[in-house]
């Protein structure tokens, strides 16, 4: 990290950082987006007009607003107004539906609620009414504005809670997870340390602006000076218009992304697909060995990957100058103020990137142990270097494109299908997607005539149960029984995993 990106990580909060930001390189810009360009002085003073409207909405310092908006300039602006204001906010992802964002509305008993009208054929407002939300708000393309003098002075500190995300985890309802201005600006300094940028990158936000990573990526951009392009909708070939235009240096997401990639490389071998870019970054899945080997050789750019959690939102990364062994087959090293400990195999973490805890008390005693580490339910091992391999999971999570999916969610919806008798969801391995789900069903005895239980039919049903789109299986595999334990007769998933991870339908 270079010096002034160094002096720029010990701001007490974001606000602080963007005004930091601002008075060294105002006329630079900071998000691209089509035809549009945000500096970081119209950043700042843009975000202080918008924090003066909600203001005089009755939004104050303290107030819990929920936002659920797709990756624009005026997301980030809103998100830096409540930052200003001292809000605590709380990003919900845009493809979350009724279940997912009803629980964190009343969870985190939000005043405000933040959407984008109708947007990709799907009615936000009417959902945000449906569920009684407070304060409902459309900010897709129009922001309220105001006179920043009626603004009371901007947070001083910078460990307060002020940030509410939402993690599946291991159980069926989202847990809220608390994080402060501190621990996100700790969160980008990891991966900007790791990363390493210059004032002449082009960086790119492909990902929803409401995952963690939207503030991790944002910090970056903020301490060393240099833009990103933002991607309402991420698909290729389409997307690849915008890359090329804005000469993106730096690019990536997760596995997805990676794969996405590749393919599109594989149509014109030889010809770079994104002729600026140098990097591939990204995290929040496993990365197969044989795909950063792919990356590396076919399109010719260096591969990082690291690893992060809502929880945290970096705690390792690979690095450009690390060996290429290492960046293939670790998750990278820890910057410096990310303790890791292994305990019985299990990764625990502690440090200012390490969230608070939850909204519930009793989630924060069981996720962090006596010494104050973060227990991951994750295994790994550190090798004498200092870089973490992952080996595995305690917990019964699908990481499917950088989100977690509770397997036990998707199970319970299921038991209440009049064909199924018993059900276990796997997460397995896929070079696009990093996991993959698949529903293994023991179904009850049907008659002859009865209809073959069909993979349509299982993701029909679980529509309809409200369950979001992203968490739907794509692989059913119907069995006359499931493999079981002899002692409690508990599901063997392993063995599931075992018998279908070669197999795609």
């Amino acid at each position: 990290m270079n010096d002034t990106a160094h002096a720029l990580s010990s701001s007490r909060t974001l606000w602080e950082l963007v005004g930091r930001r601002a008075d060294l390189t105002p006329h630079r810009p900071v998000l691209l987006q089509d035809d549009r360009t945000l500096t970081f002085g119209e950043l700042r003073e843009r975000a202080e007009r918008v924090a003066a409207g909600l203001y005089g909405m009755g939004v104050r310092p303290g107030t819990v607003v929920a936002w659920q908006l797709p990756t624009r300039i005026e997301t980030a602006l809103l998100s830096f107004a409540l930052a200003r204001v001292g809000a605590v906010q709380t990003p919900v992802i845009p493809f979350y539906r009724d279940r997912e964002v009803g629980f964190a509305l009343r969870e985190s008993k939000a005043e405000f609620f933040a959407v984008p009208g109708e947007w990709r054929g799907f009615d936000h407002t009417e959902m945000a009414r449906r569920l009684g939300a407070k304060g409902i708000f459309e900010a897709y393309d129009t922001l309220p504005e105001g006179d920043p003098r009626v603004l009371p002075a901007p947070p001083s500190e910078g460990t307060s809670v002020r940030w509410i995300y939402w993690t599946s985890g291991t159980t069926s309802d989202p847990k809220g997870v608390l994080h402060t201005d501190r621990s996100l600006i700790a969160g980008g300094s990891c991966l900007a340390h790791a990363l390493r940028p210059s004032a002449a990158d082009v960086g790119s936000i492909a990902f929803p602006y409401a995952h963690i990573g939207g503030p991790d990526y944002t910090v970056m951009l903020l301490l060393y000076g240099f833009p990103a392009v933002m991607f309402e909708q991420f698909a290729l070939p389409d997307a690849l218009d915008g890359y090329r235009r804005h000469g993106v240096t730096i690019a990536g997401g997760s596995t997805a992304f990676y794969s996405m990639f590749l393919a599109e490389q594989r149509k014109q071998p030889g010809r770079p697909v994104i002729p600026t870019l140098r990097l591939l970054a990204g995290g929040g899945a496993p990365k197969p060995e044989e795909l950063h080997h792919a990356v590396v050789r076919e399109m010719g750019v260096q591969l990082t990957h690291g690893y992060g959690m809502t929880e945290v939102p970096m705690i390792t990364m690979g690095s450009p100058d690390d060996t290429a062994e290492n960046l293939a087959t670790t998750e990278g090293r820890p910057p410096e103020g990310m303790e890791i400990r292994i305990v019985d195999g299990e990764v625990r973490l502690r440090g200012e990137a390490v969230c608070r805890g939850y909204l519930d008390p009793a989630q924060t005693a069981e996720a962090f142990d006596e010494e104050g580490f973060l227990r991951t339910g994750d295994l790994g091992r550190l090798t004498d270097g200092g870089h973490l391999m992952l080996t595995g999971r305690l917990k019964d999570v699908i990481i499917r494109k950088g989100e977690n999916i509770s397997a036990k969610e998707i199970e319970d919806l299921l038991h209440g299908h009049p064909a199924v008798a018993d059900v276990a969801v796997v997460g397995l391995p896929d070079a696009e997607r990093g996991e993959r789900v698949c529903a293994v069903i023991e179904t009850v005895e049907q008659p002859p005539e009865a209809e073959e239980l069909t993979l349509e039919a299982v993701t029909s049903y679980l529509r309809a149960e409200g369950l979001s789109v992203h968490k739907l299986p794509e692989q059913l595999e119907v069995v006359d029984a499931l493999p079981r334990g002899e002692t409690l007769r508990k599901v063997l998933k392993y063995k599931l995993r075992e018998r279908y991870s070669g197999t795609v339908k």
